[in-house]
């Protein structure tokens, strides 16, 4: 991607955005809230913009409400839910891949399973994007960006490594925190393996703050479904607001492995900058270790090439 250096602008926004002609982007769960606010960016800066979306005429009925853009649009089908679906999307892609936005996730959703028999929140929101990222790898030229959350600052969020499936202490709540955990984790074991391989590419993530969008409307609690509205009515930005961050993150001359998020009001809305993680977000061990156990369940492995680069520089 065309990356610009570190802005100060006061109010950052999309308009700030570099000319991305010639590029290209995926963006998973692109047919609502901040992935459609993401897409719309991106293909009215001049990218081509691939909406990776389970459903794919809601994914077209998506693409056909943006206005203003340069970039081609494109609607492909991915079920990050469906190791089968994820595998069959990379196996299709040809040529470089400038840039890949992990933003699709489930939020406090029942207890259920995906196809492969995952915990859903952590099968979507971690294991589903590992293993879309290790297998598109090879064509990524410039970097990853992995949207987290705010609530991997739960208290007491971990990785449950003995029970990563959570069976029998299963929570809404808890399984989502740990979700974003590995979201942050994930991201910071991408980055010093690409540095150890030499790679180019960068691993970044953002959050959004409070963004008002439908990821909320599938909480299993009432309770916190309504508060959740009156919340959106009062206090969220909208989800273009709530996109800035991801997009600061896929252009901007940041560090690898840097978290960017709103900057204002204990993070909840504000203008793009970086921001700081919790202690368990930062542990490299934990992060090797959720690497390891998530190559194991998926199948799927950082690229050869790319290892053997690694191994033959430690």
């Amino acid at each position: 991607m065309t990356q610009q250096r570190t802005s100060h602008t006061p109010h950052w926004n999309a308009t700030h955005l570099p000319d991305l002609t010639g590029r290209t982007a995926v963006v998973t769960g692109a047919n609502s809230g901040l992935g459609i606010a993401t897409v719309e960016a991106l293909a009215r800066a001049g990218a081509h913009v691939v909406l990776a979306v389970r459903d794919t005429r809601r994914g077209e009925a998506a693409a056909a409400t943006v206005t203003g853009a340069r970039g081609a649009l494109e609607v492909r089908r991915l079920d990050l839910a469906d190791l089968t679906s994820i595998r069959r999307f990379a196996a299709s892609w040809e040529g470089d891949l400038d840039l890949l936005v992990n933003n699709a996730g489930v939020m406090n959703l029942p207890e259920a399973r995906t196809k492969d028999g995952f915990e859903m929140q952590f099968g979507t929101n971690h294991l589903g994007h590992f293993a879309l990222t290790n297998l598109l790898l090879p064509h990524i030229t410039d970097r990853v960006v992995t949207v987290a959350s705010g609530m991997h600052r739960l208290p007491g969020n971990r990785i449950h490594f003995e029970n990563l499936n959570l069976t029998g202490e299963y929570t809404p709540i808890r399984a989502y925190g740990q979700s974003k955990l590995a979201n942050l984790l994930f991201t910071l074991d991408l980055q010093r393996r690409l540095t150890a391989a030499g790679s180019p590419v960068r691993a970044l993530a953002a959050h959004p703050g409070w963004a008002a969008t439908n990821l909320q409307g599938h909480d299993a609690s009432l309770m916190r479904r309504t508060v959740m509205r009156v919340g959106n009515r009062f206090l969220a930005q909208d989800s273009r607001a709530g996109a800035l961050p991801t997009l600061y993150a896929a252009v901007q001359d940041l560090p690898g492995a840097a978290y960017v998020g709103p900057n204002r009001f204990n993070e909840m809305r504000g203008t793009p900058t970086l921001v700081g993680r919790t202690p368990a977000a930062s542990d490299p061990d934990a992060a090797r270790r959720l690497w390891a156990a998530s190559e194991e369940l998926t199948g799927v492995a950082f690229p050869e090439r790319l290892r053997a680069t690694a191994a033959a520089t430690e």
